[in-house]
């Protein structure tokens, strides 16, 4: 069901070889792309028509123009379907969440330090900002909250949500009361490459936005990657990862449910676990074996496992190392007997759970760090969403008369050097006839 894989000096290269995910070059996601970009391209020129079309075609929904926006009944119903002790649990996960991206806000700064000189960074928040929360069949308040909650704390002005409908054409109560309680009030009943292409676009009903953001299956994903650069994004995510890190006194009932835990996202989800010590894989192997019996994802589970999933035994803690950084894991779970030591030697990781009391969906709903993380290697070079990707940055010069005079000669030997000599004339023309 889940393979063991042993890791040494001698077939190192396997390391490479686990960790080539090509998760957006395989032929089927090619097939996609193509399919997807048809989408965008009859969203762009029909606007409302191909929505409506493509959210029968897919969702299985038939709407009219006026039912793509979630109206006054529906807001109203939601409240009637909602219990107040699950709404102050939302609430509660809110506070924190916002708690811990408080720290990341920016503020605009000068600097006067050099006589003649004054350089800053102005800092603003972006203007219309999109948010792709899935749905369908499923409801993820979270994906809503670790989207809105850095949007809303960066000062974004107007924030739109797009979330497929279910097969009756509604949308889970417990998703829209979390967007009244985030202060969000207009919700689009569309889904897919579609809702994607709306919110770069532009339909009679949707205003296009700035920027997109938020997890999706892989034809939200590619969408994403055709619309940027006429807007923002803010990460292309594959399939759910999930790296352990243990050794022989690591629980392994509870190495078995972690990864469980994310092998029933989806079938093309990665579990994995390391460790140096072989007796702890065929305990882990027969916990699995134990907890997928009342599993009410079996079949998900037993597919990712099969597929992705992989018990490694590394010849020593150098060798975990370096398939840690070479592997990027979008979730990374420390438990080990001393993890703070070895944190220095962890270079790419999105999110990082030191311990055996920090599982995984522990950062999903409640700590306060962002879930919407990179995925697929992304993690040697992006981040997770945070405030940041709300905010865009203005640089600010000013020169004196003198100051300009004094370094005059200096700028336009540069320009000169790169054969711009209209560059170095708009510096010389200010101080050299004076």
């Amino acid at each position: 069901m889940i393979k063991t894989i042993f890791l040494n000096d001698k077939n190192k290269e396997k390391i490479e070889e686990i960790c080539r995910q090509g998760y957006f070059e395989d032929k089927l996601i090619n097939d996609i792309e193509k399919k997807v970009s048809e989408i965008i391209s009859r969203v762009k020129k029909e606007g409302d028509r191909a929505l409506l079309e493509f959210t029968e075609k897919y969702d299985g929904v038939k709407l009219n123009p006026l039912g793509i926006l979630i109206n006054q009944e529906e807001w109203d119903k939601s409240n009637q379907e909602t219990r107040e002790d699950l709404l102050e649990v939302i609430r509660e996960a809110i506070r924190k969440i916002k708690k811990y991206h408080l720290h990341q806000k920016e503020n605009s700064w000068f600097s006067t330090k050099e006589r003649g000189i004054i350089l800053g960074q102005i800092i603003n928040p972006i203007e219309r900002v999109g948010l792709y929360v899935p749905g369908g069949r499923a409801a993820y308040p979270s994906s809503l909250i670790m989207a809105a909650v850095p949007a809303i704390i960066a000062g974004v002005k107007e924030i739109i949500v797009v979330t497929p409908p279910s097969s009756e054409g509604k949308i889970n109560p417990y998703l829209l009361s979390t967007a009244r309680e985030l202060g969000i009030s207009k919700i689009y009943k569309i889904g897919g490459a579609q809702a994607i292409a709306a919110l770069a676009y532009g339909t009679e009903t949707i205003r296009r936005v700035d920027k997109i953001v938020g997890p999706g299956n892989i034809w939200v994903t590619l969408a994403k990657k055709n619309v940027f650069g006429k807007v923002d994004i803010d990460m292309l995510a594959g399939p759910s990862e999930i790296l352990i890190w243990a050794d022989e006194k690591a629980n392994p009932r509870y190495l078995a449910c972690d990864l469980l835990s994310q092998a029933e996202h989806d079938v093309e989800a990665s579990a994995v676990l390391i460790t140096t010590s072989a007796l702890l894989t065929e305990k882990v192997k027969k916990e699995i074996e134990s907890e997928l019996k009342n599993s009410d994802r079996k079949e998900i589970i037993q597919e990712a496992l099969e597929k992705k999933g992989k018990l490694i035994i590394a010849e020593d803690e150098t060798m975990v190392l370096k398939f840690i950084n070479c592997f990027a894991p979008e979730h990374l779970e420390l438990q080990i007997e001393n993890p703070w030591g070895m944190l220095g030697g962890i270079k790419n990781a999105g999110a990082i759970f030191v311990g055996a009391y920090s599982p995984e969906p522990l950062g999903d709903y409640w700590a306060g760090p962002n879930h919407i993380l990179p995925t697929s290697g992304g993690a040697k070079c992006f981040s997770s969403l945070s405030v940041n990707d709300f905010t865009k940055k203005s640089s600010l010069i000013f020169y004196d008369q003198e100051r300009l005079k004094k370094d005059g000669k200096k700028i336009a030997s540069l320009a000169r050097l790169e054969g711009l000599g209209a560059h170095a004339r708009s510096i010389e023309i200010r101080h050299l006839n004076e």
